[in-house]
């Protein structure tokens, strides 16, 4: 068993640690005001190599494997938590299109949603039901050489910042769940496309909202693979994204703790370091534990990948245990900067808000838990 990362995976780590630290961190606040990630930015990601690099070179990806990924996402997290979504989203979509869109289509969208000229969202959820996703309602009609869109997703991140979206719509019937849906490459910019944007406790930079498909016509060409195996294909592709959500929840859980080791060890009380006092620094090294355990399970999710090994039950572990860890771990750290910490100016607080999301989003804890369980018992 090897645990440590080759010497090209280290170059490419500190690389993308210097660009997060310098680039990313400095205006992780500001995105937040602004409420969106500057285009600038995404193409420095895509100048750099650093999304989709798992993806075919073919297409502008650089063929990097699924562990070297999660490495560049769980780097950029550590500056900005939200800029991390953007290769995230890259490697989830990005996969879906490479392997079931038509090769115009791909070659069309994937060298520039790789290049960072383009943003894709993926837009699966729907307004009667998360969770159930198999029970969405969005319907793809066909007529001659095109489909008509006529519904609504919600909860999709970016939903108003996106040039295209996989969209994921019934062409069966609703008896038929799963097996009635397909999937679809959407630009944004179609006639009768609009869009919404919630009023969320965090992840503003990111956006989270409502897409409207009001008689969306799109070529048949668009169609993702064939029809009624659109469930299928988003479910396999999301064993990848839990793992790499995992790393972007982690990563700034491991900076909160990194910052909070140096405070205590600075900051003085009583004559002695705080660091001195163990009702601060048992609690923390309890969560040190934790997170270096969680780490190991990601990266244990994105070898198994990597080596075409089963992931599934590993994936659905990351995905409940990261993001509530990160949350319990920047509560900790904010409480230990006491008053420093409350303040809005100190990047605590909007931590919690924002790593908060992801025990929602992409899979609750619970369903998480069924698929371990499914797993376990080989049900």
């Amino acid at each position: 068993m090897n645990f440590a990362f080759t010497e090209e995976q280290n170059a490419i780590r500190e690389m993308v640690a210097r660009f997060s630290k310098e680039v990313l961190a400095p205006r992780y606040a500001q995105r937040e005001q602004e409420g969106g990630i500057e285009r600038s930015v995404a193409e420095q990601l895509g100048e750099m190599g650093l999304l989709g690099g798992e993806l075919p070179e073919a297409f502008g990806g650089s063929g990097l494997d699924c562990v070297t990924s999660g490495l560049i996402i769980e780097e950029i997290a550590r500056g900005d938590f939200n800029v991390g979504y953007l290769p995230l989203l890259c490697s989830l979509n990005g996969q879906i299109i490479a392997n079931f869109a038509q090769p115009e289509l791909a070659q069309e969208w994937l060298p520039q949603i790789i290049a960072g000229r383009k943003l894709v969202c993926i837009a699966l959820t729907e307004p009667h039901g998360g969770s159930d996703a198999a029970s969405l309602r969005l319907k793809a009609e066909r007529r001659g050489d095109s489909y008509v869109l006529n519904g609504e997703k919600t909860s999709i991140s970016i939903a108003d910042q996106a040039d295209v979206a996989v969209v994921f719509a019934r062409t069966g019937t609703q008896q038929q769940r799963a097996s009635g849906i397909s999937a679809f490459l959407v630009p944004m910019n179609l006639p009768g496309i609009t869009t919404t944007r919630f009023k969320d406790l965090g992840q503003h930079a990111i956006g989270r909202g409502s897409i409207f498909f009001d008689s969306v016509e799109i070529p048949a060409s668009h169609l993702l693979g064939t029809e009624g195996s659109g469930f299928k294909q988003v479910m396999q592709g999301f064993d990848y994204s839990r793992a790499l959500i995992g790393l972007q929840c982690l990563a700034i859980a491991q900076q909160s703790l990194d910052e909070t080791w140096e405070w205590l060890t600075e900051r003085h009380a009583f004559d002695q370091p705080l660091s001195a006092f163990q009702g601060l620094t048992h609690p923390l090294a309890e969560l040190q534990t934790y997170v270096g355990a969680a780490r190991l399970q990601c990266y244990y999710s994105l070898w198994l990948k990597d080596n075409g090994l089963p992931h599934n039950s590993e994936a659905a572990m990351n995905k409940w245990w990261a993001p509530k860890l990160a949350y319990d771990v920047v509560h900790q750290c904010l409480l230990a900067h006491g008053h420093t910490g409350y303040d809005e100016d100190f990047p605590m607080a909007q931590r919690l808000r924002d790593v908060l999301g992801l025990q929602i989003g992409d899979g609750t804890a619970q369903i998480m838990k069924n698929i371990i369980v499914r797993e376990a018992t080989k049900l």
